[in-house]
């Protein structure tokens, strides 16, 4: 009897202790899956511009380092450029030959040649005089009737002919003294002008081989080393735009709630000991179907798609960084 009442004893107590492990195990599962908040983590992003060459060379000289900040206006890189400097040197000599070529059309012919044109001119009028007065003493005599009539002809004919030449050799001066022509000036300028654009060119070339800073900003990755040969167009360093900073989050269309464009939230950075910042949205725009989504439509409701939504601090925080996290609690 007494075995019995201990047996009935110890099932009751085993049945106790496993409605007492179920219950604590329905507590502590209460606790442990219960739906806690929802935690939307972005990244600070900012703007960033690549610096390259119009022209190949070799890096002759790096003025920066990773990591430090520049100025617009500063020197950031030397390339050493042969070629464009012996080109420098074609397109002077091309404008050397030009200018002369331009001082001669401008200075017209040699002094000596028109001194030369001058005398000739001198010469064809003294042979006008002669003429005219051989024609007015034949005339005279052939009005008189001394005179035949063919040698009148003959001397008229000669008087005309020096009258002829006397105009041709002036011609010879005049254009002697007053240069080239027009035209032939314009063609000699247009050369110079052609030349000078020639030399603007390759000057532009040569400042190119000096690599400025467009904005203010932080050095963040320098491509190649010093001494390496870099082509048109190529990247040589990244130059980070820290005054331009906004954090970029991928959410889901369920949490866009409090997320519209020109809406203020609170978000915490971990890196900076979770710190407080908070932003204000300034774009939105879904990611697509490439975009991570989440199918519900087994439940009977929808897909979620997952927009980029874009946020900027109201205030600059201090030490915040490109690449760290920012959590937003939902």
């Amino acid at each position: 009897m007494e075995s019995q009442k201990s047996q009935n004893s110890n099932m009751l107590l085993a049945f106790l202790s496993l409605l007492g492990v179920i219950v604590l195990v329905a507590v502590v599962g209460f606790f442990m899956l219960r739906k806690g908040p929802e935690m939307i983590q972005g990244q600070a992003e900012v703007d960033e511009y690549r610096v390259s060459s119009k022209v190949p060379g070799r890096i002759l000289e790096f003025r920066v380092k990773e990591g430090e900040t520049v100025k617009a206006g500063d020197t950031l890189a030397i390339l050493e450029a042969p070629d464009v400097m012996a080109k420098l040197d074609q397109a002077r000599a091309a404008q050397a030959a030009a200018d002369a070529q331009n001082e001669k059309a401008l200075k017209g012919a040699r002094q000596e040649q028109i001194q030369g044109a001058y005398e000739m001119w001198q010469k064809a009028k003294a042979g006008v005089e002669i003429a005219e007065k051989s024609y007015t003493r034949i005339k005279n005599l052939y009005e008189q009737g001394v005179m035949p009539a063919q040698k009148f002809d003959e001397v008229t004919a000669q008087r005309n002919a020096a009258i002829a030449t006397e105009k041709a050799a002036k011609s010879q001066y005049d254009m002697a003294k007053n240069g080239a022509e027009r035209e032939d000036k314009l063609a000699a300028a247009a050369l110079v002008n052609r030349a000078k654009g020639a030399v603007a060119e390759v000057e532009s070339y040569i400042k190119e081989t000096y690599l400025i800073a467009s904005a203010n900003g932080e050095v963040s990755e320098i491509f190649p080393k010093v001494g390496e040969l870099v082509g048109t167009g190529a990247p040589i360093m990244n130059i980070a735009v820290l005054s331009d900073m906004w954090v970029t989050f991928n959410v889901r269309e369920d949490l866009l709630k409090g997320l519209t464009v020109g809406t203020e939230f609170d978000a915490f950075v971990p890196a900076l000991e979770d710190k407080e910042v908070k932003l204000k949205v300034y774009y939105m725009k879904d990611l697509g179907t490439y975009a991570a989504w989440k199918a519900t439509k087994t439940t009977g409701q929808f897909d979620l798609k997952t927009f980029e939504v874009r946020a900027r601090p109201v205030t600059p925080l201090q030490g915040l960084r490109p690449g760290m996290s920012v959590i937003i609690k939902k």
